[in-house]
């Protein structure tokens, strides 16, 4: 991979300000790339007005809205109408616990996991007030594991919806979706995937991978702040209207309560503009669609698991640190949690003396570092990065990690 033509695409790295410094803070929230930038600044100083009403500046600010939902549903497998804009992830998934506690009747069961981030948890278990049963499908204390076979034993015809993450934001483990998505199928359930901590290292092909909700968020994945949700048609059609009355037939809107963000909705689609070109530079035959989001998906993976095995290689066998998850690159995204057995926030601080920016705390994933006997108070020293990070900057995080602990 171009390492230079990549960070040149993300105006964060210019910048004055951030010289000198290593951002290993991504799971958090990518950098946003210039394409995105530039359709936003576009959006807000050529068009900022009502979108579709028949005039010029109008008809140019819908465009631009459909423009994103139609590019970005091509590149995830799916129909434009399968894709859906919110405010935020959580926001998208709490909308959407709403619309299956009118949907599940009292009785019924669903399923969540102590692995997830509470996004994906909270909403959901919060329909216990309806009488729904809610079953957790729980961790390997150990290691933090999600066994499908433990999840085996959870389903039967009562349960009516599966929801777990592609993977966890402290885990970091790659969850087989497929797999677990044919057994809650089998068994009857729809499936809830919250990608949120894999979408930045590649958009998934949602049209092979089979569940029925997906879930990320764009500014994770270089673009605005935005969630982005994709809904089988089926199962949003048996779903009740969550929004405007007159929206209840147009399933891209039947979920989102709120008017869109017409600028940032706008500006999704620079994600694309990004994708496509990183995808050109580096040789990409196919024009648009899922394979070019596979391509894409498939070089940002293997950057990765190069730069991300040293790291993991320099941590899992340390006395003074518990390294989450798998130890194997090609097992995990590169995002590594470790316990301290201490606070980890003021490491944190201490790393942001030698240039790397870097997190502590439980990363609203308190109930996965308690069920692996870690405190969520004292929390963990979460080191995340993307295929924009530099080997450089992977050996002088390893070198402040030596320092530091």
């Amino acid at each position: 991979m171009d390492i230079d033509f990549v960070r040149d695409q993300f105006p964060a790295f210019s910048q004055e300000r951030l010289q000198g410094q290593a951002f290993f803070e991504n799971a958090g929230g990518s950098f946003t790339c210039r394409q995105v930038i530039d359709r936003l600044f576009r959006f807000y100083t050529e068009h900022k007005v009502q979108p579709y009403a028949p005039y010029a500046a109008s008809e140019r600010a819908g465009a631009e809205m459909d423009e994103a939902r139609s590019r970005l549903a091509a590149m995830l497998g799916v129909a434009p109408r399968d894709l859906s804009f919110g405010p935020s992830t959580t926001q998208n998934t709490y909308v959407l616990a709403q619309a299956f506690r009118q949907f599940l009747k009292a009785g019924e069961a669903i399923v969540v996991t102590n692995q997830d981030h509470e996004a994906n948890s909270g909403p959901w278990r919060r329909l216990a007030d309806a009488g729904i049963e809610v079953r957790e499908w729980q961790i390997d204390p150990a290691t933090g594991h999600l066994d499908p076979a433990d999840l085996e034993r959870l389903l039967d015809e009562s349960v009516r919806l599966v929801c777990f993450p592609h993977c966890s934001n402290v885990v970091g483990e790659i969850n087989p979706v497929t797999e677990i998505t044919a057994l809650a199928h089998a068994a009857g359930a729809f499936v809830c995937v919250d990608g949120v901590s894999y979408a930045p290292h590649g958009l998934p092909n949602l049209g092979e991978l089979g569940p029925d909700i997906y879930l990320f968020s764009a500014y994770k994945t270089y673009g605005p702040h935005q969630g982005i949700m994709v809904i089988n048609p089926a199962l949003a059609d048996l779903l009740p209207n969550q929004a405007h009355v007159f929206n209840g037939d147009v399933p891209y809107k039947k979920f989102t309560p709120s008017g869109p963000d017409h600028a940032q909705v706008a500006a999704c689609a620079g994600m694309v503009d990004y994708f496509e070109l990183f995808a050109r530079h580096h040789g990409a035959k196919m024009a648009q669609g899922p394979a070019l989001g596979d391509f894409v998906h498939d070089l940002m993976r293997q950057r990765e698991i190069k730069l991300l095995q040293p790291l993991l290689d320099a941590v899992k066998d340390r006395n003074d640190v518990r390294l989450l998850g798998p130890s194997h690159a090609e097992d995990r995204a590169p995002t590594v949690a470790l316990g301290l057995g201490r606070p980890a926030e003021p490491v944190a601080r201490r790393l942001a003396d030698h240039g790397i920016m870097a997190g502590g705390g439980d990363f609203y994933a308190g109930r996965a570092l308690a069920a692996m006997g870690l405190d969520p108070v004292q929390g963990v020293l979460r080191l995340s990065f993307t295929h924009y990070t530099t080997e450089e900057e992977v050996t002088a995080l390893i070198t402040a990690l030596d320092q530091v602990l």
